[in-house]
């Protein structure tokens, strides 16, 4: 379910583009999660696997919040760029789609 109906430079298929989390600059503020007209993503705390690739400055972000902004599906992002704009540490970036 979206939050608000889809921003008129989105991509009509989606899919195209994902958008990747750096998880070292990940402070998990929630404006990505807010401002997703496709509701992409969630905040969880961060995975095992995921915090064994944190670098210092990721781990010190880390202990003081230990969510971080997780996908929920990313094939369904139509990339208007929202995330990456409303992402004050810019840790949200479209990547194309392997």
């Amino acid at each position: 379910m979206s939050k608000s109906a889809p921003k008129s430079n989105c991509d009509d298929e989606g899919g195209k583009l994902i958008p990747i989390v750096n998880f070292n600059s990940c402070g998990a503020k929630e404006d990505c999660v807010a401002v997703c007209p496709f509701d992409l993503f969630e905040m969880r705390p961060i995975t095992i696997e995921d915090r064994a690739t944190l670098n210092l400055k990721g781990k010190i972000k880390t202990f003081f919040d230990k969510r971080k902004a997780y996908l929920t599906d990313p094939s369904r992002c139509h990339a208007c760029g929202a995330c990456v704009q409303a992402c004050p540490e810019r840790a949200i970036k479209l990547a194309k789609v392997p």
